[in-house]
Formats: structure tokens, C-alpha cells, sequence
């Protein structure tokens, strides 16, 4: 099979190259998926430059990637949940920095597949997995939300919009923050977006005339405008800064999960929860992809389709 690979940590991504490798082995309780569509995310070039090596080991040549859409080409012993032929979608991350999705073929456990919902065409199902699967369990991690003012911190982001999206669903009244030229955006996907930066707090005490009742930061560096905007013993999260487990909060780390995954399948064949695709790019071209998620400017999914 086709696959992109790099044989170091580097943060140079001329390092990438296109190889033929052979298919990956197919594990009992795993399921073997023929790639149609693989989502980019910041972590991906980031694990790329070693970033993750204190947290997980890697095996080289890495192929990089852990979203997934596809077809289910060969299912592994004792693995009944899925047959051939099978549109399915997963967090594909592994133990191991390994065998990543910017592939012809990923074998994956079946543990974290679910079926590709039928409202979303390949390039946004493999899109979801990681960024809206990360959104589901920060909010899970606040509890209950309907009826209850939350804050999110970083709206029109790539993680923030599922979780606007997500919240909104969920019943709650969501204020996001976001740029000027993002508020629109940040409205159209149910929330009520307010500017971010040196007065925050203010204005977000304003518009909720007084406290929040919980806050999910998606962007980092916000923490003294969290704990000064929510109701005393109120949830909050972050992805970001593990400074908030000394302040009463919770780091999240996403894990690969089908039944999770499923959930956001189901939002979004209820027309609850959309993808927006930004840009596609070939195997060949996954260093530009890397380059255009490096510039931090990118509303909407980058996705490579083999």
C-alpha cells in the first residue's frame, strides 16, 4: 500500500515522503479499513517533531494520522461488530506512535470504530473522529448542560465549533469566544459570540448578567478569565493547561472510542452537528497540510484523501 512515512523526529516536514509499504497485520478484535478520507490535526505535526515522546513511544518509520473514514476491507478474528463492506469512521491512535492513517490502510480495534453516518460524505466523517471526540468529553466532563450557561473558550476553532455545536444540542445557552470576523460563524453554529483578549471577563459577565455556570477552554492561556467568570464550584476544562487540576478543574486527553464516536454520529445525521471541510489534499501533499494547520488560520477541517 501507499502510505506517508517519516524515519525521525523533525520538525522539518520536507522529511515526509510517499512509500510502498506492506498492508498492515490485522489483529484479532480489529478491523482493516481501505482509507477514503483521513482528517488533519494539530497533534499530527506536533507528535511529528517529538512532541509527544515523554507521553508515547514511537515505532519508525511512522505514518502519521489518527482520524479515519473508510471501507471495511478484512475483519480480524472474532471481531463480529463489522463485515466487509462496512462505512466506518474511528480515533485511530494507538499505544504506540505507529500506524497512522495517511494510508492506503489502517488497521484499527474495533473497540474505537463506529459506522459512518450517512449524512456526512467521507472527507467530513473522516474529519470528526478526533477534534468532535475531544469536544464530547470535555463537555461530558462539565455534566449536566441544559438549561445552564457555559463559556467556551476558543468557538470557531477547529475543537471549539463541534463543542459549541455539541453544547447547543445539549440545551445549553453558549457564549464563545472568537474574533470579530469569526462571530458570524460562531452564530450560525448556535452560540453567542463575544471578542476575546484584555477585558474578556467583563464582557462575558455582562452578557450572562453575572457568572457562568461552566467553561470548556479549547485554546489555552485563558485560565485568570475562567475562575473570574464562573460561579463558584463550577465546573471547567481544558485541553490545554494542566494548571487547571490546581484550580478545581480537569485536563482532558481524548480516547479512541467507538461508542463516543457513534454519539457523534448520531448528532449529526439529526442535523445537529455539521463538519465544515476547509481543504483536501493527496498523500503527496500531507506537508502542506501540515503547513496550512502550522499557520493557525484554517476555518474548517483539513482532510487527506489517498
Amino acid at each position: 500500500m501507499r502510505a506517508v512515512v517519516y524515519d525521525r523526529y523533525t520538525p522539518d516536514l520536507d522529511a515526509l515522503e510517499v512509500r510502498e509499504l506492506d498492508d498492515p497485520r490485522l489483529a484479532p478484535a480489529s478491523v482493516l479499513i481501505e482509507v477514503r478520507a483521513a482528517g488533519v490535526n494539530p497533534v499530527d505535526w506536533k507528535v511529528m517533531a517529538g512532541g509527544l515522546d515523554a507521553l508515547m513511544p514511537a515505532r519508525f518509520p511512522v505514518i502519521p494520522g489518527w482520524d479515519v473514514a473508510g471501507m471495511v476491507a478484512a475483519v480480524g478474528l472474532d471481531t463480529p461488530e463489522f463485515q466487509v463492506g462496512d462505512e466506518v469512521m474511528a480515533y485511530a491512535r494507538k499505544e504506540t506512535v505507529s500506524g497512522g492513517t495517511f494510508a492506503e490502510r489502517v488497521a484499527v480495534p474495533v473497540s474505537a470504530v463506529a459506522r459512518k453516518p450517512a449524512s456526512l460524505s467521507w472527507e467530513q466523517a473522516g474529519a470528526l473522529p478526533l477534534a468532535g471526540g475531544t469536544a464530547l468529553r470535555a463537555l461530558d466532563a462539565l455534566g449536566e448542560l441544559s438549561g445552564r450557561t457555559v463559556l467556551i473558550h476558543g468557538g470557531a476553532g477547529g475543537v471549539g465549533s463541534f463543542a459549541v455545536q455539541i453544547a447547543v444540542a445539549s440545551g445549553a445557552r453558549v457564549i464563545a469566544t472568537a474574533s470579530e470576523r469569526n462571530h458570524e460563524y460562531v452564530r450560525g453554529l448556535g452560540g453567542e459570540p463575544v471578542v476575546y483578549g484584555d477585558g474578556l471577563a467583563e464582557r462575558v459577565r455582562e452578557m450572562a448578567s453575572g457568572s457562568v455556570d461552566a467553561v470548556a477552554d479549547f485554546v489555552g492561556g485563558v485560565l485568570p478569565a475562567t475562575l473570574a467568570v464562573l460561579d463558584a464550584g463550577g465546573p471547567h476544562v481544558s485541553i490545554t493547561d494542566g494548571a487547571v487540576a490546581q484550580h478545581g478543574g480537569r485536563y482532558i486527553w481524548v480516547r479512541p472510542d467507538g461508542t463516543q464516536t457513534a454519539r457523534l454520529g448520531a448528532l449529526a445525521d439529526e442535523g445537529r452537528l455539521r463538519v465544515e471541510i476547509a481543504q483536501s489534499f493527496p498523500l503527496e501533499q500531507v506537508a502542506d497540510a501540515f503547513r496550512a494547520s502550522q499557520g493557525g488560520h484554517i476555518r474548517g477541517k483539513l482532510v487527506i484523501v489517498p
